[in-house]
């Protein structure tokens, strides 16, 4: 009988290739002689594309978001926002490396974006600007925390996604469409993946870098695999849009403004996410634990531009036993609103704070255009909690005193936004799970929850693999 083919095994399997599976991967990729295998369920990058722009800017409801799966993940298609302070604030990874580490990769990662096409200006740089940014925040109790920024812009992240392709694809093995359904193990020691086709590969260490989109699947394989989990919270709130003019001062120095409060009624934390100078609202489809929810979003284009800025106003909401599923509740949540609309309302401020709902011709009579054309309107009040409404309302009087304009009658909120925090297994060193040889990094195992430090995340494990595969003399 003729004898079967030997199975190729490899020295690592990396399974999604969002930015933390790609920054893994160039790292290996140094060393020709180590046998590299990424996996990735979604497309390669030229063919990934939303649909909304095809469709005159009106979502047509995908069943899996192109925006959040395929090459370069859910960076691929953003804003491409590049955080490359190297302070430590707010910074998880701190829980899993050491301060020196982090500061020598994030500019390790931030040099290869750059490599790569990344801009070179940075925002955030002008101190006297800043000093008295910092002084009308002082006086309005907000907190303001300085990060430098590189905006690479929706369409220009995707050449320079594309770059990293092709610096990688004859240097270590990839492959699309092909969806891991499991983590093999054996004798608490990973051994490889089996894909949904059942088709089986096998390595020596697997590094999971799922992202957004596939935290679902790997909570599930943490529980099935008897992992211990670590909660994290999740954050609701509303998208703002305004003229530009109002968030320039803003904008102009800093790009993306990184403002936190402490509610007055409840004492939760309140933040500013993901500004977008002269940008588009969107929306996004968010697939979490077997549901599908449509969450608003935002965008500045490299080549286009509206007379709006927009940015999120978020509430961390965090959770004690017995509820251990914040995930869940952040989908219900967004569920509300979706279940009122088509996905994303919308609501003059004005109108939100006469208890009226928003009307077709409310918006239309209102000074600010919205750049979401297919948001319906409606009454946010119908949708987010009580608590949390009253924490976006203080944080946007407090925000007036900075950047006057802000709470103006005409300004649009788009609900609802939902930010999750993947729930993640317990960690070792070097982001090794329980399960030896088992790795996981970047968003969406809640160890990072920017472009960079899930960068960050992915080369810290790549070169302690490739550290450990030294020593053993290979």
């Amino acid at each position: 009988m003729k004898r079967t083919t030997m199975l190729k095994k490899y020295d690592c399997i990396i399974v999604g290739a969002g930015p933390a599976g790609i920054f893994a991967a160039l790292e290996f990729a140094k060393h020709t002689k180590l046998k590299i295998l990424l996996l990735e369920k979604g497309n390669v990058l030229e063919k990934r594309m939303c649909q909304t722009a095809k469709n005159g800017g009106v979502c047509v409801n995908c069943k899996i978001c192109d925006n959040t799966k395929g090459w370069g993940g859910g960076g691929a298609l953003s804003d491409g926002k590049l955080n490359v302070a190297t302070t430590t604030i707010g910074v998880r990874m701190l829980d899993y490396m050491s301060k020196p580490d982090f500061t020598r990769l994030v500019k390790v990662a931030d040099e290869l974006w750059v490599r790569f096409g990344a801009p070179e200006n940075l925002f955030g740089i002008d101190n006297t600007e800043i000093r008295k940014i910092k002084k009308l925040c002082t006086k309005a109790k907000l907190d303001f925390k300085v990060s430098p920024i590189r905006h690479i812009g929706t369409g220009r992240s995707f050449d320079v996604l594309n770059n990293m392709y092709e610096a990688l694809k004859s240097k270590i093995e990839i492959k699309f469409n092909s969806e891991v359904e499991e983590i093999l193990v054996d004798d608490n020691k990973t051994v490889g993946v089996k894909l949904k086709n059942s088709k089986k590969y096998f390595a020596d260490n697997v590094i999971v870098a799922p992202g957004r989109e596939g935290s679902t699947w790997f909570a599930d394989e943490c529980k099935r695999l008897e992992l211990d989990k670590v909660v994290h919270p999740v954050e609701l709130g509303v998208r703002v849009e305004v003229p530009s003019e109002v968030m320039k001062r803003l904008t102009d120095v800093l790009y993306e403004a990184k403002i936190s409060y402490e509610g007055k009624t409840f004492n939760d934390f309140v933040r500013t996410f993901c500004m977008c100078p002269n940008g588009f609202v969107a929306r996004e489809r968010v697939n979490v634990g077997g549901s599908s929810i449509i969450s608003a979003n935002g965008h500045s284009f490299s080549d286009r531009k509206s007379e709006n800025t927009n940015f999120a106003i978020l509430v961390r909401s965090n959770f004690t036993a017995p509820f251990k599923e914040p995930n869940l509740y952040g989908t219900y949540v967004t569920g509300l609103s979706n279940l009122i609309s088509s996905g994303v309302l919308v609501q003059r401020l004005g109108d939100l704070l006469a208890g009226r709902r928003s009307t077709p011709e409310r918006i239309k009579k209102g000074l600010v255009k919205p750049t979401l054309t297919d948001a319906d309107p409606g009454d946010l009040a119908f949708a987010l909690p009580y608590r949390h409404l009253v924490n976006i309302m203080e944080m946007l009087r407090a925000l007036d005193k900075v950047t006057p304009g802000v709470f103006s009658f005409d300004t649009l909120l788009y609900g609802t936004e939902v930010k999750f925090f993947s729930s993640g297994p317990v960690f070792k060193k070097f982001l090794e799970t329980q399960i030896n040889n088992l790795y996981a990094c970047g968003d969406g195992v809640g160890v990072s929850s920017n472009l960079v430090h899930a960068s960050v995340s992915g080369l810290l494990v790549a070169e302690y693999i490739v550290n450990k595969i030294k020593e053993k003399g290979k």
